[in-house]
């Protein structure tokens, strides 16, 4: 399998077609981007411990039923994935406030939610990835038909049980994550990009140390330190 053309660079992975028309290939990237890109930076092995990461987790998906993108690692930093057509809308799942939501919301930080919170942004860095509701995203065209959402909801919810526990009994809290989804040539709803401390947020159970982007947002110390300590509680 060889790559033959850059299909699209994100912050976080570059995305290659293959010889293969239904299989890309993704490249996780040592950068460090928050604030929509303000604030920028790399670590190396950043990208490879996300490679890691990503693999154990959508194996952990795969085997409770919730159906990826993920093919197979080609190597420490590249991951072979199915075709898919991106749902421009990220899925983000919160369960403990903190970021924006404290922000626009004034719920306080670290304040454990009542239930699971699903909000949709619309992804388009040019306006900033704004918060979207259900009829934006229809009036926008940006899924087929309603039920599209409810199933991103009804996913998004189910990762959410299986990951909460994971994390749980590895000492982790799991606190909230971005998702991302695409439909495959039978316009089947996958779970896509990566699940990574790029696109959630883990706070160490007893400490409340901080093991994700937040460190790099925050200028908390090193970033590869606080995803090597995710990776290995992963593995135990």
């Amino acid at each position: 399998m060889n790559k033959t053309e850059l299909l699209y660079e994100g912050k976080g992975k570059k995305i290659f077609k293959t010889d293969d028309e239904n299989i890309f290939i993704a490249e996780f990237k040592d950068d460090l981007t928050a604030f929509n890109a303000l604030k920028k930076g790399s670590e190396e092995g950043k990208g490879a411990l996300n490679c890691k990461i990503s693999k154990e987790l959508f194996d952990l998906l795969e085997a409770n039923g919730i159906k990826t993108h993920m093919i197979k690692v080609l190597s420490d930093n590249e991951m072979a994935i199915k075709k898919v057509s991106i749902i421009p809308i990220e899925v983000v799942t919160r369960n403990i406030a903190t970021g924006s939501l404290t922000k626009r919301l004034a719920i306080e930080e670290g304040k454990k939610l009542d239930f699971t919170l699903v909000e949709f942004y619309y992804k388009d860095d040019a306006l900033g990835d704004p918060i979207i509701n259900d009829e934006h995203a229809l009036l926008m065209k940006l899924v087929d038909k309603k039920e599209d959402l409810e199933t991103l909801k009804a996913m998004a919810r189910k990762v959410n049980d299986i990951l909460f526990k994971f994390f749980d009994d590895k000492g982790l809290i799991l606190v909230d994550f971005k998702l991302e989804f695409g439909k495959d040539a039978n316009g089947e709803i996958l779970l896509a990009d990566e699940i990574s401390p790029d696109s959630c947020r883990f706070w160490d159970k007893e400490t409340l140390e901080k093991l994700d982007k937040d460190r790099f947002r925050q200028d908390l110390g090193s970033v590869r330190a606080g995803y090597e300590k995710v990776l290995e509680k992963i593995l135990k």
